[in-house]
């Protein structure tokens, strides 16, 4: 992957983390963190652009600023994790009604306005979300990558399967970040 026409889509990580396994995810996505940061640091300084694509997680009325507010506020469950997360003011952001950032999205557009046809995945859940909006990228023919430690799922074993599923049936590649931090100019 090179840097030209790429972008780093943030899937979820401005999350409630309040529904019934969001302790688990909470945890494993802490793990990630660091290389969830890292990632998105570098992507803004090298100019490639960073969308992120978030569940609306059924407030209708809402919208993105609110979200980062709701879930980042003191007392809120996820709150550090989401504070270290937060887009920065030259940041992308959509709201997403399901699993894939493509579904009913306006995702589609803004790529291609941005001429993007490469994008790198990170965020969660890996087995849901990531999944859906992978699988759905690479039937729009982008190319895609999974940044495997910058993912989280409830358990590890869950990630994993979800992985083996992009690459082994719809060759989707899952890179360490390193790989993925070379073609953004780190």
């Amino acid at each position: 992957m090179s840097r030209g026409n790429s972008a780093v889509l943030a899937i979820d990580l401005i999350n409630p983390f309040d529904y019934p396994g969001a302790v688990s995810l909470l945890r494993e996505t802490t793990k990630a963190l660091p290389t969830m940061r890292r990632i998105l640091r570098r992507a803004r300084a090298a100019g490639v652009p960073v969308i992120y694509c978030n569940d609306n997680f059924g407030q209708w009325r809402s919208d993105f600023r609110t979200n980062v507010d709701h879930c980042a506020a003191e007392g809120a469950i996820g709150a550090e994790v989401v504070r270290e997360l937060v887009p920065a003011p030259g940041d992308y952001f959509i709201l997403k009604p399901k699993h894939s950032a493509f579904f009913e999205t306006p995702l589609r557009i803004l790529l291609n306005q941005l001429t993007v046809k490469r994008i790198a995945l990170l965020g969660i859940a890996t087995d849901s979300c990531i999944l859906n909006t992978a699988l759905d990228a690479h039937m729009l023919e982008f190319e895609v990558v999974v940044v495997r430690d910058a993912v989280a799922a409830q358990t590890p074993a869950r990630s994993r399967r979800a992985l083996e599923v992009l690459q082994t049936d719809r060759r989707i590649r899952a890179v360490a970040a390193r790989s993925v931090l070379r073609w953004i100019g780190a």
